[in-house]
């Protein structure tokens, strides 16, 4: 049976990976969905609700709530996006009798995409080989908001050619956390110091995750220290599309 979702792109992936939107829409066809890029979708609104403007978190939920209500499911390529949709638009409307019903609705339908794709669609790909060595980190909204783990390792495991080395501090945040690099620019830089020396020490290939926030913050500072590990979107490379350039390579 057809399962009809909605693809909620992400403002980072609009605007600086597009190609993990595309992979992600391979994927999900591939799984038997058919696909909608909602055109009202903006931003999600967790950067005003992680900075204390909650006003503006609303409004931006509101818009998001709108666009996303007609659809059977709403999938991710983001496990922060969809954690602030899940878990955040509830709380936000925790006292709205109008808009708490709706933000409810919403968030029961939200998925991540690797984990719709491993729960929900009990899909694996087919026919995608890489031959590379790599290690997986978990970003911290989608491991501990969302309980993503197993799921994206099941999906990669299938990958003919791909092999994985354990990564120490796999769990441990890379110090984007979104305004928090901004805000503490030592701090993160320290943070994303040890876990970029940590990928190193595996020797591998390939960075994997499922956040492009964490791809990006890391990959910089891999290139910055003069390493050859390059950083992939997991699903990139789940959808047979990590022939392409890693993150930081774009023309």
């Amino acid at each position: 049976m057809t399962k009809n979702v909605a693809l909620f792109v992400t403002c980072l992936v609009d605007m600086m990976r597009p190609r993990i939107g595309f992979a992600a829409i391979r994927a999900l066809e591939a799984a038997g969905c058919a696909v909608v890029v909602p055109e009202g979708q903006t931003c999600c609104g967790q950067p005003a609700l992680n900075s204390g403007d909650r006003d503006h978190a609303a409004a931006l939920a509101k818009q998001t709530i709108a666009a996303l209500e007609p659809y059977e499911a709403v999938v991710i390529p983001s496990g922060s996006c969809a954690g602030t949709i899940r878990c955040h638009y509830p709380e936000i409307f925790a006292h709205d009798s109008v808009w708490l019903p709706r933000a409810q609705a919403v968030a029961a339908k939200t998925w991540e995409v690797m984990a719709y794709l491993d729960q929900i669609c009990g899909w694996k790909p087919q026919g995608v080989s890489v031959d590379a060595r790599a290690t997986y980190h978990d970003s911290c909204s989608g491991l501990r908001e969302l309980g993503i783990k197993a799921q994206p390792r099941r999906l990669l495991r299938t990958i003919d050619g791909l092999t994985f080395a354990p990564l120490a501090g796999e769990e441990t945040c890379c110090g984007f956390g979104g305004t928090f690099c901004v805000k503490y620019p030592a701090i993160s830089n320290a943070i994303v110091g040890e876990k970029a020396d940590a990928i190193d020490a595996t020797g591998v290939d390939l960075l994997l995750a499922g956040d492009l926030g964490c791809l990006m913050n890391i990959a910089g500072k891999l290139h910055r220290k003069g390493s050859k590990v390059r950083a992939y979107h997991a699903i990139e490379l789940i959808a047979g599309m990590g022939d392409g350039p890693a993150i930081g390579e774009e023309a």
